[in-house]
This record gives structure tokens, C-alpha cells and sequence, in this order.
């Protein structure tokens, strides 16, 4: 059966994974609060990423930075002047869109003709068939205030991007940590964008994280570096083709299916007002076809070469070697955590055919999520066949050894093949079931989600065990 987005939302609210936020008062449009399992799923991908890299790589250090910035930050940056939408509002019931967003839906209505393009003049309301305005542009910077007396307030703004930090940190990290281009600099956190239309679950959110690395290069392309056993260009778009491989290659390696990815280089007229060239990873969504979720940009020196105009600090990099004096240009990795974490669940999400429990007791459909190891909130459930005083003390005890290593679920509660159903549906690799005979032959079964395959482990043996099979 084919997923859904609706069948998504309902799964992930019903297991655990994904709440709306402020639900008991009504809930607040586009926001949403990660749940125990979803908490660990979103610190999973962001953990994976950070792995590769920070923790995999020479060249590449960490950074957290403050997500409250001056707006002459943004003014720097060009997005108070460049970060806008087109908003346009119904004159009826004035609720407001995106007027790209609109076109885009009617451009794939069935029977449009490509060479009769259609302007937001012939579009009604999507709500109350109402007349529209004309577009007008809406900064997506979200503003605030700060000081204690009215009047003298400072203004400033949530970060639209986590980017701004890397850059206002560049020369602290250069010369803190002794970095030498190629050098980049690698940041998990929140961002805010006051979007006109949020949807798609957590697709398009106001308050969401990214995952973004800039990496500084020398523009004249003079390095050729070795990496991965193969040797790399230094030109701009040696970079970008690097980069390019390595973001594709952690979607697969982590489970995404090949079919629902493909790289798409932005036209001219639709980059950002900082790239010279920008390709997006998309994802084939049952929401809208492909759809952005990942993205690989060239920014030139538009970003330190703009902060140091504005902060009168010199941005110039010195080769030690050459003696050659540049502003370095960045090739910048861009993530969504809550994208990725959607993908994820979107790829993982398969209903098969009844194969827990007994004959009489199977149901037609059961879900299995088959997340990557990796990336599963539980790697181990701890399943007592029996709830039987011996077999709860032996289970715990097993469960204490564990846990150190490994997030683990306890569950005694149901049969057993109702039990192995629920750890299935919310992507746990493995079940250790706990019986009789495990205390007197001190071994446990071992079930794998995926095969299916069970195996006798001693209890001694479980941490060698999973340590080889995990992996993580």
C-alpha cells in the first residue's frame, strides 16, 4: 500500500515520533514538538551528520552560535533587503499565500497548456474563491526587541539561516584552531522564517534546524588535494562537484532508496541573491512530487567580503606558502534536520502482509519502519516472555548492561507477537526476548526486524554482539 502524508501524520502523532505543538489550546499553525521518539530519531540524523562531517574529517571543525543577531548583521547579508516572498491576500476573507505557490499549483492542474502562461491575475482564492491582491514582497525575518526600557529597545532578529554565525566566526576559528583553506566550518541549530504558507507537516515550518557547513576555499583553484584516495581539483566548481557527491552519498548510505533522490541545478533567475551556482537534492514527496530538501551552493565572497565591508574588519586571507592575498569564497552544504527527519520516516514507512503472532491473532497489515540502524530511536527492545518475577529481574538486569551503549525499550506488556509488531512499527532493529530457559542455559533469542531471523545469544556475549551488528 502506498504511504501517504496523512497516513504519516497520524502515525507519527499515535507512536510517539511528532505532536502539534500546543495542541491542548487549539494548536499553533506549523509547529510542531518531537516526542520521545522522535526526539531521538531528529538526534539521530543530526548525529550521523555531524559524524560525517566533523568527527570523519580533518578539515572540518563544529560551531554553535547564538541565534539572537543585530540587524546590521542582516543588513550585511542582503536579506533584509533580498529575503522576500510574494504574498499576495484574498480581499474576501483575507486569508494570504504565496503567489509562486499558487502558480505552481495551477501550472500543474490536469489540461494546463505550458504556452499559455497563466498570471496570478487569473487565480481566485483558494479558500473562498475570493479576488486576490496584487503580489507585494514580505520579508521572511522574523523581529524583536531587546533591553528592559520602552523606547530604547535594540532592534534585532532570529537568525533566518545558521550560516550568518560561521561567517561572523570565521577569523575567531581560523586562527583559534590553526585552520589553513581548505578549511570549513560545520553548525547544527535553529533557524526562523516568517513563511506565508507553511504545510506539508514539518516540510515547511517557521521555527526548523538546519544542518549547514561553509567550506573556504581559494577561488584561483591553485590546491590539488587528496581525498577519499583520489585527487581533487581547487577551482570552484572541482568543490561544488566534491560536495555534491558527498551530500548524495550520506542520503543513500543512510537508507534513503535511489529513485526518490535527484540533484536539480537552479536557473539563473531562481538563485539566491549570494550564489553564483546552487544544485538542490529533491526528494520524490506523496505531497507534491519532488520536492528541496538538501542543497549544494557556490556564495563566492559575497558573504565575507559584505560582513567585512559593514564591520570594517579585514576578511583577507593570507596564504603562508605563496604569500597570495584573497577573500576566500565558500561552498556551502545545506540541510534541513526536520526535512531529512521526514524523508526519513517517508522512505522507512512500509505495510507488508501479517507475519507477527499467532495465526488467529495476525492482522491483515502491519508496519514496519525500516529506518537505518543508525538512525532508529531504539536500537534494542527487552522483551520478558513471561511477566513472571524471575524473568522481569533477568530482563532488567540485561537492560542496565545495555543502556550504557544503546537506547533500549522495556515492554512486558501483551503477547509476544504483539510486542515484536510494536517495536517493528517504530524501527527497532532488534528484540531480545527473555524465557524460561534463559535462566538456566543463560541465553536469550535475538530477533531480527528486517529477516525476521532469530538467534540463541548467551547473555555474556549480547554487548560483542551488538556492538559487531550496530555498528554505531
Amino acid at each position: 500500500m502506498a504511504v501517504n502524508l496523512e497516513k504519516i501524520v497520524s502515525f507519527a502523532k499515535r507512536r510517539g515520533f511528532i505532536f502539534p505543538s500546543s495542541e491542548i489550546y487549539g494548536g499553533l499553525s506549523a509547529s510542531y514538538d518531537f516526542g520521545p521518539l522522535g526526539m531521538e530519531l531528529k538526534n539521530n540524523v543530526k548525529k550521523a551528520w555531524l559524524k560525517s562531517m566533523v568527527q570523519n574529517r580533518n578539515d572540518v571543525v563544529g560551531l554553535d552560535s547564538a541565534i539572537l543577531m543585530p540587524r546590521i548583521v542582516w543588513e550585511a547579508s542582503g536579506h533584509l533587503q533580498s529575503f522576500h516572498d510574494p504574498l499576495v491576500e484574498c480581499k474576501s476573507c483575507h486569508h494570504r499565500f504565496r503567489a509562486d505557490h499558487l502558480l505552481e499549483a495551477k501550472q500543474a492542474e490536469p489540461g494546463y497548456i505550458k504556452e499559455e502562461p497563466v498570471s496570478i491575475k487569473d487565480i481566485n482564492c483558494p479558500d473562498c474563491e475570493g479576488e486576490l491582491s496584487a503580489p507585494k514582497n514580505f520579508n521572511l525575518l522574523m523581529k524583536t526587541e531587546l533591553g528592559a526600557v520602552e523606547g530604547e529597545k535594540d532592534e534585532a532578529y532570529l537568525r533566518g539561516e545558521t550560516c550568518q554565525g560561521i561567517y561572523l566566526n570565521y577569523l575567531n576559528i581560523k586562527e583559534s584552531m590553526r585552520q589553513k583553506i581548505p578549511f570549513g566550518i560545520a553548525q547544527v541549530g535553529k533557524a526562523f522564517r516568517n513563511e506565508i504558507t507553511t504545510k506539508n507537516f514539518i516540510f515547511r515550518m517557521r521555527e526548523f534546524e538546519q544542518m549547514e557547513q561553509q567550506y573556504f576555499i581559494n577561488p584561483n583553484g591553485c590546491y590539488n588535494l587528496s581525498f577519499d584516495g583520489r585527487k581533487i581539483g581547487g577551482k570552484p566548481e572541482d568543490w561544488m562537484n566534491y560536495w555534491r557527491e558527498q551530500r548524495m552519498n550520506w542520503y543513500l548510505n543512510l537508507g534513503i532508496k535511489q529513485e526518490n533522490l535527484r540533484w536539480r541545478q537552479h536557473a539563473s533567475d531562481e538563485r539566491a541573491h549570494y550564489a553564483k551556482d546552487a544544485w538542490d537534492i529533491e526528494y520524490n514527496t506523496p505531497f507534491g512530487g519532488w520536492k528541496e530538501m538538501a542543497g549544494v551552493h557556490n556564495r563566492g565572497d559575497w558573504d565575507l567580503s559584505r560582513h567585512g565591508e559593514y564591520s570594517k574588519v579585514d576578511m583577507t586571507y593570507t596564504d603562508q606558502e605563496s604569500g597570495e592575498k584573497f577573500v576566500p569564497w565558500i561552498i556551502e552544504t545545506s540541510d534541513g534536520v526536520d526535512r531529512a527527519t521526514l524523508m526519513f520516516l517517508l522512505d522507512a514507512y512500509t505495510e507488508v502482509e501479517a507475519r507477527s503472532g499467532e495465526e488467529d491473532a495476525k492482522h491483515n497489515v502491519e508496519v514496519v519502519l525500516k529506518l537505518h540502524k543508525n538512525l532508529a530511536p531504539i536500537k534494542i527492545a527487552i522483551l520478558p516472555l513471561s511477566k513472571k518475577e524471575p524473568l522481569q529481574k533477568l530482563s532488567k538486569e540485561i537492560q542496565s548492561r545495555l543502556w550504557s551503549k544503546w537506547m533500549t525499550q522495556y515492554d512486558e506488556t501483551g503477547s509476544i507477537g504483539k510486542r515484536y509488531r510494536r517495536q517493528d512499527e517504530i524501527g527497532t532493529p532488534y528484540c531480545l526476548t527473555v524465557d524460561f530457559d534463559s535462566l538456566e542455559d543463560k541465553k536469550v533469542t535475538v530477533r531480527d526486524r528486517d529477516t525476521m531471523e532469530q538467534e540463541r545469544i548467551s547473555i555474556d556475549g549480547l554487548e560483542n554482539y551488538f556492538q559487531e551488528k550496530l555498528n554505531c
